[in-house]
């Protein structure tokens, strides 16, 4: 294929300059609360920290370079099962190249992606081997970024991957790999149960897994991860609850006030990011802000959310083991840590292992090159 079908738009992202000002002055109108009363994030985003990031949001943000750099990669839009579905789409110069899904989750965006697309694409131009190109297609999930919003139920993630599957042979892709962390990974795993014919292999950056019900023989590093994951559960997990069970009560307020849907979404960046409490360390105020302008501008705050409504109230069933060859990269501050061992039982064909040292849940911003090495690594046992 030398191009996009007839069947999808070009797109370009245009920010007005009224939307721009209308943020700056609900910032500046912001009611704060005040501070927490304790000196980390245990009750939630810091009132320090959320104040220097929307002052700096309002006095120093460049929206037109922002605008450019959301524009870098070409865009689409193009309709499935009813809904309008926006995504980036970048052909490999390498005529050997392997189609590559790759699905973002909430808080994120397709801006996740902008490190690894480059290299994921020319390798050769990043000292690497064509024979590891990719054409990379990332859309936006439903109700997120520019893709429609739902006005009806059922958009959970076994129909987001029934329609990826859709979008990838509409762009003249009968074989494809895919990859995913958050929901991305979710629904992945979807896409290689439900169409495992089409799907060369699958790459997680984000390892789900059923916990054992014998926990008379773990190894000391696997009751570690089960002990993580537990107190995500009990302490990290509110937000999920309130999405899954109330998606439109909490999208008032992510709707009507940049700061609370800064302090929202920016949250889970300090809680799951390797930044060691200090999401600075790890995410510059630009890198934040553009992924938290593909939700103000289109005003996801409601219907990103309700992703959590539809797929937990499916409850389908649908999470058996996924039959396509498999690779799963484990980063240690993400709230998912399995072992090989744990893992195992969901990936029948897991060809590619790895425990990295450094990353947490956003990784193809954390740590772009270490990501793209491990696509790369996954994909040389799946060609």
């Amino acid at each position: 294929m030398n191009g996009p079908s007839a069947d999808t738009v070009p797109f370009r992202i245009s920010i007005p300059e009224s939307a721009a000002a209308d943020l700056r002055d609900r910032l500046r109108r912001t009611r704060w609360p005040e501070p927490e009363t304790v000196d980390d994030w245990s009750q939630g985003t810091r009132l320090s920290y959320v104040r220097e990031l929307c002052r700096y949001w309002t006095q120093e943000y460049d929206w037109a370079a922002a605008e450019a750099r959301l524009n870098r990669f070409a865009q689409f839009t193009t309709e499935i099962d009813g809904l309008r579905i926006h995504f980036l789409h970048v052909r490999s110069p390498h005529p050997d190249a392997v189609p590559l899904l790759i699905t973002h989750g909430w808080p994120s965006s397709v801006a996740e992606f902008h490190k690894v697309i480059d290299p994921l694409v020319d390798p050769v131009a990043f000292g690497g081997d064509a024979a590891d190109a990719f054409h990379v297609v990332c859309p936006s999930l439903p109700g997120f970024g520019f893709s429609g919003k739902p006005s009806g139920t059922g958009w959970g993630t076994e129909r987001i991957a029934d329609a990826w599957d859709r979008l990838m042979s509409r762009l003249g892709y009968a074989r494809y790999g895919a990859q995913g962390g958050d929901w991305g990974a979710r629904i992945t795993m979807a896409l290689g149960r439900r169409h495992p014919e089409n799907v060369v292999g699958i790459h997680l950056s984000m390892v789900p897994f059923h916990e054992p019900e014998n926990t008379a023989d773990l190894t000391g590093r696997e009751r570690s991860a089960l002990e993580s994951l537990a107190r995500h559960r009990a302490q990290g997990t509110a937000y999920a609850t309130v999405m899954a069970t109330r998606p439109q009560s909490i999208g008032y307020g992510l709707t009507d006030s940049p700061a609370a849907l800064a302090a929202w979404i920016v949250e889970k960046f300090q809680a799951w990011g390797d930044c060691d409490g200090d999401p600075g360390t790890a995410f510059t105020h630009d890198e934040l802000l553009d992924n938290l302008t593909l939700y103000w501008i289109p005003a996801t705050g409601a219907s990103a959310a309700r992703i959590y409504w539809e797929s937990f109230a499916a409850a389908t069933g649908d999470d058996g083991p996924v039959p396509v060859p498999a690779g799963c990269s484990v980063f240690p501050a993400d709230y998912y840590r399995p072992s090989r061992r744990l893992a195992e039982p969901q990936f029948p064909d897991l060809r590619h292992w790895n425990e990295l040292d450094k990353g947490g849940h956003f990784a193809a911003l954390e740590q772009p090159s270490t990501l793209v090495s491990e696509v790369r690594a996954a994909f040389r046992l799946f060609r």
